[in-house]
């Protein structure tokens, strides 16, 4: 087994544990907030990993066989990565303050800022 592919296995291994979290997460947790909270980064980390593992495949498959098909997918692979990152955390964001003020309130808050400034 080479370096790359251990690195591989192990990016993947990696984005499985961070995506299995973020499902226990999801599933455990109390409230909106904190289930969105706990899916967001914890699967935004692992699908990063995993999409890392892509990029590496797809660059050492170019640089082994010099076909062109592998650097279009480690390169479609980034922008995916990129853009689930972006998208993942605003879309998180949005939700909670639609919720917040569609009137959800947080379980088990101490201080709920928002609702103090009356956005």
């Amino acid at each position: 087994m080479t370096a790359v592919e251990i690195l591989i296995y192990a990016c993947l291994a990696i984005g499985v544990v961070f995506n299995t979290l973020g499902v226990i997460g999801l599933l455990r947790f109390p409230d909106l907030y904190t289930r969105m909270h706990a899916t967001t980064k914890a699967t935004t980390f692992g699908s990063i990993f995993t999409s890392l593992a892509v990029i590496v495949f797809g660059l050492s498959m170019f640089f082994s066989q010099n076909d062109s098909q592998y650097l279009t997918l480690a390169i479609h692979a980034f922008l995916a990565a990129a853009c689930l990152a972006f998208t993942n955390a605003v879309s998180a964001h949005a939700i909670a303050r639609a919720a917040h003020r569609s009137g959800i309130k947080p379980m088990l808050a101490v201080v709920d800022r928002l609702e103090e400034a009356k956005l």
